[in-house]
């Protein structure tokens, strides 16, 4: 009896643990909570800043 009273508890504690990590790591289901998983979406695929730290080539050529 009293091993099924250490079984019950080992699986109470699992069950509640369970629940609090499902709890923990739910996604937002609200609007804006879609709108800004869309606009950090969007932000990670946009191209970076142009890289203006490079020098630049001289046209040699005649003047004027």
């Amino acid at each position: 009896m009293i091993n099924l009273l250490y079984l019950g508890i080992a699986v109470a504690a699992g069950i509640v643990a369970s629940v609090i990590v499902l709890v923990r790591n739910r996604r937002p289901r609200s609007l804006e909570a879609g709108v800004q998983e869309f606009a950090r979406e969007l932000r990670a695929l946009a191209p970076g800043p142009v890289d203006d730290h490079r020098p630049r080539r001289r046209r040699v050529g005649k003047p004027g």
